[in-house]
């Protein structure tokens, strides 16, 4: 058991240095004291598994990883940057707007009208933005991406169908949005 103390203390200190960060950093980050982390890198302690699934997930690297002498790629998660991933997917829509505009713009298709790609381009990004956020992304978040997605779809479908003084479509908005906010109360109590 000491030998497995001594092995994270050690895994510790390296992962520490190599983002950079001092023991009172890592202290605030996970809501220690600089005195328990510095315990923790000598090997006096070790902090309960919650804590050590987070400095994993932190550091990305494995619980594994934390506890093992010798290490493999394996161990390590991916660092690939997860939120250039997800605005990537969002900047692609835009991407596609923009094509889909100029195109439009040049053939006359739309008789003038070519700007509403950039407005059905508002609720696809939400789409994408939920998946990618629920994928790689706080979950908590999702419900302001849900909300943004119904207010977003109501303008797209009363700048598309309705203009002119059909400006009550918007009051569906507001029983969508009571029902996403209960429904992340629901989600917070259980």
């Amino acid at each position: 058991m000491e030998d497995l103390k001594f092995t994270l203390a050690g895994n510790l200190v390296a992962l520490r240095k190599e983002k950079g960060l001092s023991q009172a950093e890592i202290a605030e980050i996970f809501g220690y004291s600089d005195k328990a982390v510095s315990k923790w890198e000598r090997g006096e302690s070790v902090p309960d598994i919650y804590v050590l699934k987070q400095i994993a997930d932190f550091y990305g690297v494995t619980v594994d990883f934390l506890l093992s002498e010798k290490h493999d790629s394996s161990q390590r998660k991916s660092r690939l940057n997860k939120k250039t991933v997800i605005w990537l997917s969002v900047s692609l829509v835009w991407l596609i707007a923009t094509l889909l505009f100029v195109v439009f713009n040049k053939t006359n298709v739309f008789g003038g009208e070519e700007w509403l790609t950039f407005i059905y381009a508002l609720p696809v990004s939400m789409i994408v933005l939920l998946v990618m956020n629920s994928i790689f992304g706080k979950k908590r978040l999702n419900y302001l991406i849900i909300s943004l997605l119904i207010w977003f779809t109501l303008l797209t479908v009363y700048l598309t169908l309705l203009r002119g003084n059909h400006w009550l479509i918007f009051i569906i908005g507001i029983p969508a949005q009571v029902i996403v906010l209960l429904w992340m109360k629901l989600k917070k109590k259980s």
